[in-house]
């Protein structure tokens, strides 16, 4: 066990625990402003912090759906961000048993050399910055790294890079205070088949496990976000039990059994699809050492933003939708979602080509 994280291990521990308790997930509203910029386009409202803090409000007051999650991942500026009556949100978060998180990475950067790779950024005054964000309230953190198949791709040196690149910002994290949420994303786009992105997926996760332990990262006090094993946005879909069996295969193959937790991203499914894939993951009788659950964005929050446009009107029906998102995901994570909540908007696909945070 690391000597590092002494001082926190029991406290990354309980929390990573609590993180991944059974019937509840992570919402990541951690979009970057840009990022939030292009979802409030999509419904014509201008990008200011007002609106910003507009949308987040309605997400995190939303009426019963913070029972289903467990963690909320926040952008820097939402951390700091209050209510329309003052109460900063960490405490809305706290005082509903939901333990705030904060993206930490600073977005990714071509690998020189490479076929369009990429790598992640972010380490300069991590430590620092970390330190900050734990006093602030925040007790979980994470940072993306994104890997692509290609005809030549992932490379050797871009598996490398950002595997290194996740145990870095692991440690530095655990020794903070913060567990540290690993994502490596091998993203959608592209041709291949679902068993490639299966291949794909248990190198890369093999490749992260083995750096995390080179640096003493204590994995019961981590959580593991990592990308399902689907067929490529080029090639034809498969059925949520088919995804279930492939991506639960290669992580029964790769993930040590002291992550408490595997919390998903979306990438680009439409909310109906993460859900059921989910669910079939949940339902699969094989042995799975560690809770499967969600870190969705986009697939908690499409339905929500459409039905909100940006006016005070909607905001109840907006917060209804969420509240439903929220619970059929939650049933997912216990294999008991019947599917059925989607109408029109939560079937809509979310791919976008090239997708940059």
């Amino acid at each position: 066990m690391s000597a590092f994280v002494g001082k926190y291990a029991e406290e990354l521990i309980k929390n990573a625990k609590y993180i991944a308790t059974p019937g509840k997930g992570i919402l990541a509203a951690d979009e970057s402003t840009g990022t939030i910029g292009k979802r409030l386009a999509s419904i014509n409202v201008e990008n200011i912090e007002s609106n910003r803090q507009a949308l987040r409000e309605l997400l995190f007051t939303s009426p019963n759906a913070l029972s289903f999650l467990s963690g909320v991942i926040l952008f820097e500026e939402t951390l700091y961000q209050k209510t329309s009556d003052g109460k900063p949100f960490v405490e809305v978060l706290q005082e509903n048993n939901v333990i705030p998180g904060i993206k930490v990475d600073k977005g990714t950067v071509e690998i020189a050399g490479t076929n369009g790779e990429t790598t992640t950024q972010g380490f300069d005054s991590l430590e620092s910055r970390c330190q900050q964000y734990y006093k602030a309230g925040a007790r979980f953190a994470k940072w993306r790294a994104v890997l692509k198949i290609g005809p030549n791709e992932p490379s050797e040196l871009s598996i490398q890079q950002n595997a290194q690149g996740l145990a870095r910002y692991a440690i530095i994290c655990q020794e903070n205070g913060l567990v540290p949420i690993v994502e490596p994303e091998v993203l959608t786009d592209g041709p291949h088949d679902i068993k490639q992105c299966a291949a794909v997926t248990e190198t890369v996760l093999a490749a992260v496990y083995k750096a995390l332990n080179d640096h003493h990262v204590l994995l019961e006090g981590t959580l593991l976000k990592p990308n399902m094993v689907t067929p490529g946005s080029d090639s034809p879909k498969v059925s949520p039990q088919v995804i279930a069996e492939y991506t639960v295969a290669a992580l029964r193959r790769t993930v040590p059994p002291a992550v408490p937790g595997i919390v998903f991203l979306s990438g680009g499914q439409s909310e109906e699809e993460a859900t059921l894939n989910l669910d079939a993951m949940n339902k699969l009788d094989v042995l799975k050492p560690w809770t499967l659950s969600f870190s969705f964005g986009r697939a908690l929050q499409q339905s929500t933003l459409k039905t909100w446009g940006g006016k005070k009107e909607n905001v109840a029906k907006a917060q209804q939708a969420f509240l439903l998102r929220c619970k059929a995901n939650s049933d997912a994570t216990l294999g008991k979602y019947t599917g059925g909540s989607a109408r029109g908007l939560a079937s809509e696909s979310l791919f976008v080509k090239g997708y940059m945070y």
